[in-house]
């Protein structure tokens, strides 16, 4: 097993972070206090060629890999933006661009993803539904025939960008459950515009991740036309399953990104703070184990996730991988940012220091986009080979 970057890859992360530094702490204080979309650094990323890195390069973009992506992400996340920045390649490269890529049309390829890598649209991905949650299998939202297209109807929750965004991937049902055999059939996937009549949306107030919205979101009969569907129709499940599972090798680079930030924060601010002696807090244990301990543990969840890239790039099996990668970030990204936040005392405390951000903004990532529970049925299931729990 090779553990050495090429010098392509390295390339990459030094530009990763040259864009990223360009929009530091202070930007990303200003946008989440805005709760302002970062335009400026989405649009800086497109630049650089980093948005389209694993997209193909007929459409404009690099033709490599998620292993690529995931170390892009983390450079982004680690510079200055944090946990929030890899939601910004989850909407896009993610939901828009790998759905399109594996399962578009050419017309919708053409159409669409040139102008995604170039950023020049923003996409979000319409699934979770309040009475659904994490079981998507029970969807309600249902799209009729009607002539030769479709009339979708329903609601959605804690849809992310959607004011931001101009298309939208929507999971639905063009069977309803009491049609079919199994729960798996009947799901379609469509690409349709936010701005359509019958769809609204609903800001939701949030701890975090400001940068980008979340929102609820209504279908009151919206029309949806026949070129407009992503996949096959009736069996978009499996389709489906192949956008989320590259969705937590991205979940878990940023993580990592802002464990890794939180942490340098704090180091730098205890190399400083002198209390009760002349020596820096940083020279205490109990400043030191914590922060050690949490670094540990992100480097733990580097690794498996680089190997859950890795996998997925030469069409192996990886989703115990990435969902181990995604447990053990989404924690050890809490505990580094709640241990920064208690090496700086009040100071991590106040909007200044930045750490309370990066606090707020990685808790989301202990339930979302799938939470710790699930994860480890999975693991027992999976990997244990233990019964269903639920």
């Amino acid at each position: 097993m090779d553990f050495q970057l090429s010098d392509e890859q390295r390339m990459m992360v030094e530009t990763a972070t040259r864009v990223g530094d360009q929009f530091g702490l202070d930007y990303w204080r200003a946008q989440d206090a805005r709760k302002a979309f970062p335009k400026e650094a989405w649009a800086a990323i497109c630049d650089a060629g980093l948005s389209g890195v694993a997209l193909p390069e007929e459409y404009g973009g690099s033709g490599q890999g998620m292993l690529e992506m995931a170390l892009i992400v983390e450079a982004l996340c680690a510079a200055g933006g944090g946990a929030t920045v890899a939601q910004l390649y989850m909407i896009n490269p993610i939901f828009g661009g790998v759905a399109l890529a594996k399962f578009g049309s050419q017309r919708q390829k053409d159409a669409m993803l040139p102008a995604l890598i170039r950023g020049d649209i923003n996409f979000c991905m319409a699934l979770t539904e309040p009475n659904a949650g994490t079981n998507t299998l029970e969807i309600r939202t249902f799209a009729r025939p009607d002539g030769d297209g479709w009339r979708l109807s329903g609601q959605k929750i804690w849809i992310t960008a959607v004011p931001d965004a101009q298309k939208m991937l929507v999971v639905a049902r063009t069977r309803k459950l009491d049609e079919i055999t199994r729960r798996t059939e009947g799901i379609s996937l469509f690409v349709i515009d936010v701005e359509r009549d019958g769809l609204t949306h609903q800001a939701i107030e949030k701890v975090g991740t400001n940068t980008l919205a979340s929102s609820t979101v209504f279908f009151d009969d919206v029309r949806i036309e026949p070129d407009e569907v992503i996949g096959t129709l009736h069996g978009g499940w499996s389709e489906l399953l192949d956008v989320l599972n590259t969705e937590r090798i991205v979940t878990t680079a940023g993580l990592v990104g802002a464990g890794t930030l939180a942490i340098r924060l704090a180091v730098d601010y205890a190399k400083e703070r002198r209390v009760f002696s002349d020596r820096p807090v940083a020279a205490y244990q109990g400043i030191q184990f914590p922060l050690a301990q949490a670094h540990a543990e992100l480097q733990c969840a580097r690794l498996m996730n680089l190997k859950a890239a890795d996998q997925c790039d030469k069409g192996l099996p990886y989703g115990s991988e990435a969902n181990v990668a995604k447990l053990i970030a989404a924690q050890a990204a809490a505990s580094a940012t709640e241990r920064s936040m208690q090496a700086m005392g009040g100071m991590g405390y106040s909007k200044e220091y930045h750490v309370e951000r990066l606090w707020r903004d990685a808790r989301l990532f202990r339930f979302a986009p799938i939470s710790e529970e699930m994860i480890l049925n999975f693991v027992a299931m999976h990997d244990l080979g233990m019964p269903r729990s639920y």
